[in-house]
């Protein structure tokens, strides 16, 4: 039965469950479904949520289950997929240089192995505390640690080993641009 002072607000945490789901499965019509499906899962299970537990990390593991659920059941047609995407991806040209950079950080984000990626992103995109982190994902919050260490760490070899100069040149000079 729930609490007058303490509604079950799925709705409220819609924001927080779309952005995961877009980390998991990095394509917004996938996300979406996933989101549609964790929060059936929710629905159907709502009695065994705990009065005083956290909603948003309870949905959060909800998502995650799902996601592992997919993934269990669609391995190939999901790998397809994200290759097809990639490729998609890298032909549109960048608008200008940031954008490219963005995608170069984004990309790399992405590169990182599942475990890793989720971790990071229950601790830096959406706040959650390691335990909370730690709780949604079902593991010890030591691995959890483990994980966001060696996800930083991957981040930060990226970061050193992409040169900062544009990849942009002038086509068409005269060749005495830089005089």
């Amino acid at each position: 039965m729930e609490r007058k002072d303490r509604p079950f607000d799925v709705i409220g945490q819609l924001a927080a469950l779309r952005r995961y789901a877009r980390s998991l499965v990095r394509n917004s019509d996938e996300a979406e479904d996933l989101v549609h499906d964790a929060l059936v899962r929710a629905l159907e299970k709502k009695k065994s949520f705990r009065s005083g537990g956290n909603l948003r990390t309870w949905l959060l593991s909800i998502l995650h289950n799902a996601h592992i659920d997919r993934l269990r059941q669609n391995r190939s047609l999901t790998r397809r997929h994200d290759e097809a995407a990639v490729e998609a991806e890298q032909s549109l040209p960048a608008g200008q240089e940031h954008a490219v950079r963005l995608q170069q950080v984004r990309d790399a984000f992405f590169d990182l192995p599942e475990e890793q990626r989720e971790a990071l992103h229950f601790v830096a995109i959406e706040g959650l505390s390691y335990q909370e982190a730690a709780n949604a994902l079902g593991i010890p919050v030591g691995t959890l640690m483990s994980r966001i260490s060696r996800a930083r760490a991957q981040l930060r070899e990226f970061e050193e080993k992409t040169p900062r100069i544009s990849h942009l040149r002038l086509i068409g000079g005269d060749g005495n641009e830089g005089n």
